[in-house]
């Protein structure tokens, strides 16, 4: 059974995505409950992949039984059970939010949420170049149905953005693919990287050209710097838990930076050996530095959650940079940072529909329904998102500074920046809980928002803080076991700065 389990988080939400298409009829109601099942079912399976592969093992699926690298091959190791199981979970309480009339507002809603965890667990488990770009493709394909659902003005202008950069991505990874082809002849992840030591140097100059048009690709996933400029329009224009599962997005960009940072490019690729190091800590530095301008720009909460998620991707690339022990702070500090940015969608959006005439703008409104409770919340995010003391994130950025003596841009920037969100999130606080005017129902409510929001605005969603608090549990539960979780972080890290035995894996034996 456990041969199967690398398929597993691929195979569920496929089969149920294609299930709930089939059956177009079958009522809301019933369309959630099966959402709900698989995705319960994908973390238990996440869960079991875990659990087979934190010994070290590193689980290889042949589908076809054809053997690398001329057959398709899905791997697990530390690393993409890691992502999948944050995958997963974050997908349940995105989910639980969206029932609570979100999903209602347009067609096919839980259809497009299983095909994008089809596409995000493919493209962290498979193990070729070009199967990566197959998955990228679906849950791309996948976020922009998500993107626009609902529908609106706003909404479509800026999801236009993002399709046209990712779209004009893959045109990109299409030909740094072929270049890479070209000069290795091999797309499967393990080949290149056993055959990257010796390539021969008249091939040097396409797969140099090939591996940095690669990176180009996966900044532009993962919102680094120049690429960035599609995400906060993007985030905070649509549905609030469809940016909450968004929070993953930027993730695979990071993780296939990682993967090719330490497979294809590490210490035994010779002459292409660190390709990327000398774009990497300066794109990262300075993703951090315009992520905090936008924080302390921004007018509303959804604009201030999409500049915070730039932020957490420069300081995730920043630790990578610096080495294995920074590559070990990342790895902790990655599921922080997905589930408070997802954390913070779902906040500000709550937030909005309870404040009739401004939404989550910073401008004076009348008391919300229960606000100390709202505010309580909102304080303790904040805390989350900061990196303040005693959450998960305060042990994260802790990590990732002593990983890196000796560098003080880092430890200028990282500081810098989070007293500067602290800035913000308090300003942004005392706007929307403290500085409150008179405001009459009757008047019109803030431009964009529907009728639903209206009349959900001053009720007190069950589902809404049951997803709130399950998102905070989770990053409670990751202070609570930091241990444990820094354990797996550190022998993560060893196992992908040395390659031989992914390579070994993958490859059946094969020199």
């Amino acid at each position: 059974m456990t041969a199967h389990l690398p398929i597993a988080p691929i195979l569920l939400p496929f089969l149920v995505g294609t299930l709930l298409l089939a059956l177009g009829r079958l009522s809301l109601p019933a369309q959630r409950v099966l959402a709900l099942v698989s995705v319960l079912a994908q973390i238990g399976a996440a869960t079991a992949l875990l659990v087979a592969v934190s010994g070290g093992d590193i689980l290889v699926y042949r589908l076809g039984d054809w053997p690398a690298p001329w057959g398709i091959v899905l791997v697990a190791d530390r690393l993409s059970a890691w992502m999948v199981l944050i995958t997963t979970l974050l997908a349940l309480w995105a989910l639980i939010y969206a029932s609570h009339g979100i999903d209602g507002q347009g067609r096919h809603f839980h259809v497009l949420f299983q095909m994008q965890l089809f596409g995000l667990a493919g493209a962290f488990l498979t193990g070729d170049l070009f199967n990566l770009f197959v998955f990228f493709e679906i849950l791309l394909i996948a976020s922009y149905g998500l993107a626009l659902h609902g529908g609106g003005p706003a909404r479509t202008r800026a999801g236009l953005h993002y399709v046209v950069m990712n779209l004009a991505g893959s045109t990109v990874f299409l030909f740094a693919a072929g270049l890479i082809y070209a000069s290795m002849g091999s797309l499967n992840m393990a080949d290149l990287a056993a055959k990257a030591g010796t390539l021969a140097p008249d091939m040097l100059g396409l797969a140099r050209a090939g591996g940095l048009l690669l990176l180009a690709v996966f900044a532009l996933k993962a919102a680094l710097l120049p690429l960035h400029l599609w995400l906060p329009a993007a985030y905070s224009g649509t549905s609030a838990p469809v940016a909450a599962l968004f929070a993953i997005m930027t993730k695979v960009g990071i993780y296939a930076i990682l993967r090719s940072h330490t497979l294809l490019f590490g210490d035994s690729a010779g002459a292409l050996a660190h390709l990327f190091d000398p774009w990497l800590m300066p794109l990262a530095l300075a993703t951090i530095v315009i992520g905090t301008l936008g924080v302390l720009a921004a007018d509303s909460l959804g604009r201030l959650s999409g500049y915070l998620v730039l932020v957490s991707v420069g300081t995730l690339l920043t630790a990578v940079a610096v080495g294995t022990n920074g590559i070990a702070a990342a790895l902790y500090y990655m599921p922080h940072s997905t589930f408070t940015a997802a954390l913070l969608f779902l906040l500000s959006d709550a937030i909005r529909r309870r404040r009739l005439q401004h939404g989550d703008g910073f401008t004076p409104d009348a008391d919300m329904p229960r606000h100390a409770l709202w505010g309580g919340l909102f304080f303790a995010a904040a805390v989350a998102v900061t990196g303040l003391p005693p959450l998960s994130g305060f042990i994260g950025k802790f990590l990732i500074l002593r990983a890196a003596p000796g560098q003080p841009w880092v430890w200028a920037v990282i500081l810098l920046a989070a007293l500067l969100a602290v800035i913000a999130l308090a300003r942004a606080g005392s706007q929307v809980f403290f500085n409150s005017q008179a405001a009459t129902v009757a008047q019109a409510p803030k431009s964009g928002a529907s009728p639903a929001d209206v009349t959900l605005s001053g009720v007190s969603s069950a589902r809404e803080l049951l997803a709130v608090g399950g998102l905070l549990g989770l990053i409670l539960a990751l202070t609570v076991f930091a241990g444990p979780a820094l354990d797996y972080a550190n022998a993560t890290a060893q196992q992908l700065t040395d390659p031989a035995r992914y390579i070994s894996a993958v490859l059946g034996g094969r020199p």
